[in-house]
């Protein structure tokens, strides 16, 4: 039943991968354009997505088939000095490199040298937070300064105000965030009728509640213990990079089934489109530039636990305190770089922007 979890992770991935590639579908470059350009389609795009994620989870999760639960997401212990820091470091990052994790996925199904290198330094530098040295440096920084929700059970908005309140608001929590996060992605008339980019919000935002049936499935058919999850592209990759450096016996497990899938989700997209052509660093600066945003993503990636997708839909997905904090402090450190490397100073990033129209240099 083990060999499932990766099959599982292959067939999600290569319907994220497709749809994202064809798509262009990117974090970063949603922020860039509502900040640079007024442009915030797509933003609403990546709202819908983690709208549409929050909605089939959590009916996933009243139907008893998926458990988010005993993910990490739910954990009772809140490392918000992680979330901060982490997710601070990811959006700096993300703005050097010119995307996050999934958009280079996407990218190196493309041809693009760049993000292999990107990819490979997110991985060695998510097992040394995560496994190695730089994790020396977490344990002070992150793991000994955690809020506990014990007495709310876990993290979740949901479980945290019923708490509050002695009553059982979790789905009122849960349509309230609902109602808020639709009505502003509608309320824009241009992008009620954008009918590409909404079906695209909703393929892409459904990948995730399969990967919490896919998972909870599977533990509950396994012997051997199962990581319940359901999208991420940080320590997945460090993973995927050990499966294919190393042999132990041990199957894959969905996480890495997802990069691989993504990967050839975005290879099919790209040859469809006929968009695959080979591009590496223009120069040793581009090339240093990659390989520290790299570092600060797979750090900050595993300081935050998740990334853009992990955090930003996967952990919204289940309702987790976490999620809007680390995607606040990632929007905040993708402001100060995109300051940086476009205006000139980061300092610009405090104040108010008049100019429309730049473009990303690494574009």
């Amino acid at each position: 039943m083990t060999i499932m979890l990766p099959l599982f992770g292959v067939f999600a991935g290569c319907a994220l991968g497709f749809v994202g590639r064809a798509t262009h579908f990117c974090t970063l470059s949603a922020l860039e354009r509502h900040w640079y350009a007024g442009d915030s389609s797509g933003l609403r795009t990546w709202v819908l997505a983690a709208m549409v994620a929050l909605i089939g989870t959590q009916v996933l999760v009243a139907l008893g088939i998926a458990n988010p639960a005993a993910s990490f997401y739910l954990e009772p212990g809140f490392p918000w000095t992680g979330a901060i820091l982490g997710g601070a470091m990811f959006g700096l990052g993300m703005a050097l490199v010119g995307t996050c994790g999934f958009g280079a996925v996407l990218r190196l199904g493309g041809g693009s040298l760049r993000a292999l290198v990107v990819l490979t330094v997110i991985g060695l530098a998510a097992l040394a937070a995560q496994r190695g040295i730089v994790g020396l440096i977490r344990v002070p920084l992150v793991d000994d300064h955690i809020i506990t929700f014990a007495s709310a059970g876990s993290q979740s908005m949901g479980d945290i105000v019923s708490s509050w309140a002695g009553l059982d608001l979790r789905w009122l929590v849960a349509l309230l965030i609902i109602g808020l996060g639709l009505g502003w992605v509608f309320r824009s008339k241009v992008y009620r009728g954008a009918f590409g980019k909404i079906a695209s919000a909703v393929a892409i935002g459904l990948v995730i509640p399969f990967g919490w049936w896919a998972t909870t499935f599977v533990a509950a058919q396994s012997f051997e213990p199962v990581q319940i999850e359901a999208g991420s592209f940080v320590v997945p990759v460090g993973d995927s990079i050990l499966q294919l450096i190393t042999y132990t016996g041990v199957w894959p497990d969905y996480g890495v089934g997802l990069i691989a899938g993504t990967l050839i989700g975005a290879v099919i997209a790209a040859l469809w489109k006929r968009d695959i052509r080979w591009e590496a660093c223009d120069d040793a600066r581009e090339l240093g530039r990659h390989i520290l945003g790299g570092t600060l993503m797979g750090v900050g990636g595993v300081f935050a636990m998740g990334c853009t997708v992990g955090q930003g839909i996967t952990g919204f997905s289940t309702m987790a305190i976490s999620a809007p904090i680390v995607m606040l402090s990632m929007a905040f450190g993708a402001r100060v770089g995109l300051a940086w490397l476009v205006e000139g100073s980061a300092l610009a990033a405090f104040r108010r922007n008049h100019d429309a129209g730049h473009q990303h240099p690494a574009e």
